[in-house]
């Protein structure tokens, strides 16, 4: 049974930082597409990051390059969002996604393919985790 919970968020001022982070389990964790999207009020969820575990390649969305890092840590099952310069804009719930492709080597391009295709390309999700930034 695939699980992904996440942890890290909470409130912060414009111009902080936070770091999320999502223990997997139930699943072969370093050969999948992981990734985190997001959610804030009345709005549609939004792809913010995401990576192939098995080499560590990654892509952002535009809104978040350069302020946000996602990583992996393969021994420990869990997936990481180090979040800098945060904005109010950045408010809204984080999840962690997981895609249910077991993957072989050179595998990037799909993650980045699936990823700017949207959240129903990834079929597990975790419960959320809310950040909440102040101006």
């Amino acid at each position: 049974q695939v699980q992904l919970v996440e942890s890290g968020g909470g409130s912060a001022q414009a111009g902080g930082s936070l770091t999320l982070s999502c223990a997997a389990s139930g699943f072969t964790f370093s050969r999948h597409c992981m990734g985190w999207f997001r959610q804030a009020p009345g709005k549609e969820r939004e792809g913010v990051a995401v990576i192939y575990t098995g080499d560590g390649s990654s892509y952002y969305s535009d809104s978040v390059k350069g302020r946000f890092t996602i990583s992996r840590d393969n021994a420990k099952n869990t997936l990481n969002l180090r979040v800098n310069s945060l904005q109010p804009e950045d408010t809204g719930m984080y999840y962690c996604v997981a895609d249910a492709a077991y993957l072989g080597f050179g595998s990037s391009g799909y993650c980045s393919m699936i990823f700017g295709r949207g959240a129903s390309n990834f079929e597990y999700w975790g419960q959320g985790t809310q950040v909440t930034i102040s101006s």
